[in-house]
């Protein structure tokens, strides 16, 4: 058990989010960061699909962040973030495919993942393990699309 990842490790190097959950300060927005690019390729893939790979990739990260955490001896280590990945990429599903709204809806999911109101806080200090890690930047990400489509529709309410 060692308190520092093994980035050799494909499961740590995930968790940790391709090396991003390693910034010294806030890896977590770095984190976040790191799940931009990957947007692009979400947009390609039918709405359906996106879901289909948003939830893959939760369930896949329930057992990541769960491993390298226990492998760690550290619940929830600030440096995994494959959670912020996928919480990025919730964010943002059936959102009109601009820049500029996954700015906005990045703004919104930091927000509620560093802010974390009820729920999100009680998930975060109750529920253990790679769902526990997972399941409040999920519920953080339901916040930040609520705020985004209204955000979103106040936009076009505006332009139009």
């Amino acid at each position: 058990m060692s308190s520092r990842p093994n980035m050799a490790n494909p499961i740590h190097f995930l968790a940790f989010g391709l090396g991003s959950g390693l910034a010294p300060k806030a890896p977590g927005t770095f984190g976040t960061l790191a799940a931009l690019p990957f947007i692009p390729l979400l947009w390609t893939l039918s709405p359906v699909m996106q879901i289909v790979v948003v939830a893959i990739s939760f369930v896949i990260g329930i057992y990541l962040c769960g491993k390298t955490s226990e492998d760690m001896g550290v619940h929830d280590h600030g440096g995994i973030v494959w959670d912020e990945f996928v919480g990025m990429w919730a964010t943002i599903l059936f959102m009109p495919q601009t820049w500029w709204v996954v700015a906005l809806g990045f703004i919104w999911f930091r927000l509620f993942d560093i802010v974390k109101p009820w729920p999100i806080k009680l998930l975060d200090q109750h529920v253990k393990g790679g769902f526990g890690i997972m399941i409040d930047d999920v519920v953080a990400a339901i916040f930040a699309w609520v705020a985004l489509y209204l955000s979103v529709l106040g936009v076009e309410q505006w332009i139009l």
